[in-house]
């Protein structure tokens, strides 16, 4: 195959798509595509077509793999939770690895990520939302690392979403802790400037502030989604590998072959690691964002 390695054929594997991608003697007939059912799909899209300079996507109601995803992990959390809760009903003790894991996990959120960045008195509340997050964030990441599904925080969309998610609880807890007029007086720091300066620079300083504030959500979504990408991406670079050396003989075909699977196994545990990492990230800058909106300095 030599469009093994073009970006077409690379983004193919980490992108999403209507269908999933599996080996052809899974799916000989549709040459290794899995096509997901379109009950949603309209006959034409919402917006197609363009007018001037700007070009106007398509708003089509698809059913693609990442939201499959999503949705399977959505609902492992849920039935975690839910039976997680029937175990302690009534003030019984969970035991077993798993619910163990669970607490580990809850407990981390609360006093590593929620009380240190928010506060012990108003972290609480939010540790439900920083858990859900959490586990959300790493579940869509794990799903990456199993064979033809994809991870959907490859996706900038999901990520942007999960961004207005923290966004949105930002600007939200923030106003119900200071008030609507108080949160967005309080973005300007005070200052002693002389007669009609400050004004002027207090208008120039909330506008400032406003676009960092959407420019730290916007790179929250950037960050998880690039880290994600390109380590897939580049796991598919060592396995394309494999297929440009096929016609090259046997001997450079079987050393190619062994490095490249080496090489994507080293990687693929960077990867896990990575997976649990900008999980953590992604909840310990949300937790940080919303307690500066509570405390504002």
């Amino acid at each position: 195959m030599s469009d093994a390695l073009s970006t077409k054929h690379l983004f193919e594997h980490v992108e999403d798509s209507r269908h999933f991608q599996v080996p052809q003697m899974l799916a000989p007939e549709s040459h290794g595509h899995i096509e997901l059912p379109q009950p949603f799909l309209l006959d034409e899209p919402l917006i197609a077509g363009s007018s001037g300079l700007i070009e106007f996507q398509p708003l089509e109601f698809a059913l693609t793999k990442f939201m499959v995803l999503e949705l399977a992990v959505a609902l492992i959390i849920f039935f975690a939770f839910w039976t997680l809760a029937k175990k302690l009903q009534g003030g019984s003790t969970a035991k077993g690895k798993l619910w163990n894991m669970l607490e580990v996990f809850l407990l981390f959120i609360r006093d590593d990520v929620a009380r240190p960045c928010i506060g012990r008195h108003d972290g609480d509340r939010f540790v439900p939302l920083l858990w859900t997050m959490f586990l959300f964030v790493l579940g869509c990441n794990l799903m990456g690392m199993v064979p033809w599904l994809g991870s959907p925080t490859g996706s900038l969309a999901v990520t942007g979403t999960l961004a207005i998610v923290t966004f949105a609880v930002v600007v939200g807890a923030g106003m119900s802790q200071l008030g609507v007029v108080g949160f967005w007086k309080a973005q300007v720091p005070h200052m002693d400037l002389p007669g009609a300066i400050g004004p002027v620079m207090n208008v120039f300083i909330f506008f400032i502030e406003v676009f960092g504030m959407l420019v730290k959500h916007g790179v929250l979504a950037i960050r998880l989604f690039a880290n994600m990408f390109a380590g897939h991406v580049v796991l598919a670079v060592l396995l394309g590998f494999i297929a440009v050396t096929a016609a090259a003989g046997p001997v450079i075909w079987g050393g190619v072959t062994i490095a490249s699977v080496v090489a994507a196994s080293a990687l693929s545990l960077l990867e896990l690691f990575v997976a649990f990492l900008q999980a953590y990230v992604f909840t310990f800058l949300s937790a940080l964002f919303i307690g500066a909106a509570v405390h504002p300095h």
